[in-house]
């Protein structure tokens, strides 16, 4: 019986990290669709993340189990109670890469960003994509270097976000009120993908450590 619940909470964190995997593939994708205005490569993400979905609502299946069966406590506790959040903020994760690929869909055949904006929105596709492939290793090792390294991105996603507004801001803005809210959209989709990253990280330190500190993601009041 007691090897069955090791089973069980050993497939917890391997369907953890599967979906980080999948949020991986979901962002890349996303921003290469959104890049190259790839209606066909937008759709695959969008029809994808159902996938995401899936697998967070069976993982969450398992964990309620598990507490509801094992009564697990201590370090196991942990690992469930974990297991349990961060699987909503990956899911959140993918819904944020859909999000983005809906806009590519919305816009097509044309560009959802203009010239003026797209190396900026380079380098915050490239902090978002980095942030997902440090969530991957991050729940495959438990090494919380890579939290740390999420935390650092982070940090560099919410600089470019600002300079976002502050292009929109400034005099020589002249583009439509769609492009506009189109921009504005992108850019807070990117920064909240790291933002959830960055929650994955503050769990999984609680679960390496058992102390509690929370680095500024979603769940200091925003969604």
């Amino acid at each position: 019986m007691r090897e069955q619940y090791r089973i069980e909470l050993r497939r917890l964190s391997r369907d953890l990290t599967e979906i980080a995997r999948l949020v991986h593939r979901a962002i890349l994708d996303a921003r290469t669709a959104l890049e190259s205005a790839d209606v066909h490569l937008a759709q695959q993400v969008i029809s994808e993340d159902a996938r995401i979905d899936r697998l967070q609502n069976t993982l969450d299946e398992q964990a309620v189990r598990l507490l509801a069966l094992q009564a697990p406590v201590a370090t196991d506790l942990r690992a469930v109670v974990a297991s349990l959040r961060m699987s909503a903020s990956l899911e959140r994760m993918g819904d944020l890469a859909r999000h983005i690929a809906q806009l590519t869909r919305l816009r097509y055949p044309e560009h959802v960003l203009p010239d003026c904006v797209q190396e900026l929105f380079a380098r915050m596709a490239d902090a978002a994509v980095e942030v997902a492939e440090e969530t991957v290793m991050l729940l495959d090792s438990r090494d919380l270097v890579h939290a740390d390294r999420v935390d650092a991105v982070n940090t560099r996603m919410n600089e470019l976000h600002a300079s976002v507004f502050r292009a929109i801001a400034a005099p020589s803005w002249t583009a439509t009120p769609a492009t506009t809210t189109d921009v504005t959209l992108a850019s807070r989709y990117l920064e909240r993908f790291t933002d959830h990253g960055v929650s994955v990280a503050d769990k999984t330190r609680y679960l390496v450590t058992g102390e509690w500190t929370a680095h500024g993601g979603p769940e200091t009041g925003r969604s």
